[in-house]
């Protein structure tokens, strides 16, 4: 009878964590958490390389957790509980597609014409930092990957911060982690597309030093073709500062690119090793555009949004596939 009554036990606490991991949509984090790759196991076939357990992220945001009380702000759905405002827009940039389960986030330009501070867009800004993002304190890795939808022919948006009716910002932002000593802008690991040598790319934008310089890694092909308008597509981006490299995915798969920035530009040649981040918390995250604390605007997307991701690790390409597997819907 004891034996019956242990194994009825086990199997309820098996099917209480299956159904955990159901619910919050993350599985357990795999390996460290310090910036560094996680240690490698092998996978229920026996594949060697492979983590046994998917990465569970630093911060992660479905659009389907509002704060209790106050739809306006987004909780955290990875480890860091780091909460979200969804900025301008509030309740109102929580809308329904019919191809994505559930909602999703919605940002745009509301005043074109015109200096202003009402673009819809997420993030959080602490002028001395944000202590939840502490995982990308001198972390030597980050991944940053999400799905997004380009709306309609408003991308790039038109420039509200001058006075020309025909300027357009030279950058859409999507997503990524804010240096140390960001005023809402700068970053430490971002995912956007960008003006490069005359042309608009979709790019992964790296600053391993406060105040540093940043690299560029650009994909090759047309954005358009990359992110065609009113189509869901992933989208990741690795950072290794220690090796000063990065890497970009869509739907899964690695996008061919190349790095912008000659020379060394993350200082990462001669000693001390391993080189890592400066070893500051991030100034928040910023989602769909320039400074989340609302004081100016600066590179709006008129996008939709969904699972978006940050990980203080880069993952592997089998990670990366995985995960877009997993958020696909």
């Amino acid at each position: 009878m004891r034996a019956d009554t242990t194994g009825r036990g086990r199997l309820a606490l098996a099917l209480a964590l299956a159904a955990t991991l159901l619910v919050t949509g993350f599985a357990p984090a795999a390996g460290s958490s310090s910036g560094g790759p996680s240690s490698a196991g092998s996978s229920p076939d026996g594949a060697p390389g492979r983590p046994a357990h998917p990465p569970r992220p630093v911060a992660a945001y479905d659009f389907e957790h509002p704060v209790p009380g106050d739809r306006a702000r987004e909780r955290d759905r990875g480890r860091s509980g780091t909460t979200i405002e969804l900025v301008n827009g509030g309740a109102r940039s929580r809308v329904t597609d019919d191809e994505r389960p559930g909602r999703v986030l919605r940002t745009r330009q509301i005043s074109p014409a015109t200096a202003s501070s009402d673009d819809w867009k997420a993030g959080v800004y602490g002028p001395q930092r944000v202590p939840t993002l502490r995982a990308f304190n001198g972390a030597r890795q980050t991944t940053v990957m999400g799905w997004f939808r380009m709306s309609g022919d408003n991308n790039p948006a038109p420039n509200s911060n001058t006075p020309d009716p025909d300027d357009r910002y030279q950058a859409i932002g999507l997503a990524g982690i804010l240096s140390g000593t960001s005023q809402g802008h700068d970053v430490r690991a971002l995912l956007e597309l960008i003006t490069v040598e005359g042309e608009m790319k979709v790019v992964a934008l790296g600053r391993r030093l406060d105040g540093g310089s940043s690299q560029t890694f650009a994909a090759d092909a047309d954005w358009r073709r990359i992110l065609p308008p009113d189509t869901w597509v992933s989208l990741a981006a690795t950072f290794d500062f220690d090796t000063g490299t990065m890497a970009l995915y869509r739907d899964g798969r690695a996008l061919p690119g190349r790095h912008i920035v000659a020379g060394d530009p993350w200082e990462v040649a001669g000693p001390p090793e391993p080189d890592a981040a400066s070893p500051t918390d991030p100034r928040g995250i910023k989602i769909g555009g320039s400074y989340p604390q609302n004081t100016q605007e600066g590179n709006p997307c008129d996008c939709r949004m969904d699972d978006l991701m940050f990980f203080d690790r880069a993952l592997t390409p089998a990670e990366i596939m995985s995960q877009y597997r997993r958020t696909r819907g």
